[in-house]
């Protein structure tokens, strides 16, 4: 049985991460074809990080810039942070659950399709 439910709750809760954050699950864009977009935002101010998205020719571009603009977004609504303050402190993208499907072959054999998605998530953070 479970002992001091709400106390552990509570320090979960205190010890919580309160830097704003967005996660976007289930895209269907490869975890590896993300990753190259990410790299080249990651330890940028917002503000060159949109710049950056807009301009960069990759299908995962506005995806994460939409995700960058939701981030941003949070920390201004819900924790009152100045955006000319933010960067972007951490992003990832981990992979998701994987779709597959079949491709018929000749004599009756069949290719399986592996349809990959991501998991995206960006950390924004505030200047010392």
């Amino acid at each position: 049985m479970a002992t001091r439910v709400r106390e552990k709750a509570k320090a979960r809760h205190e010890n919580a991460d309160k830097r704003p954050r967005a996660v976007a699950r289930f895209i269907r864009i490869s975890s590896r074809k993300v990753k190259i977009v990410i790299d080249l935002i990651r330890g940028k101010s917002v503000d060159e990080a949109q710049a950056i998205l807009m301009y960069t020719p990759k299908s995962a571009a506005p995806v994460v810039l939409k995700l960058l603009n939701s981030a941003i977004a949070n920390a201004e609504n819900n924790l009152g942070m100045a955006r000319e303050d933010l960067y972007v402190a951490e992003v990832y993208a981990n992979q998701g659950p994987t779709l597959k499907r079949y491709w018929p072959r000749s004599h009756g054999r069949a290719d399986q399709i592996l349809k990959r998605t991501s998991n995206i998530t960006i950390v924004l953070d505030e200047k010392k």
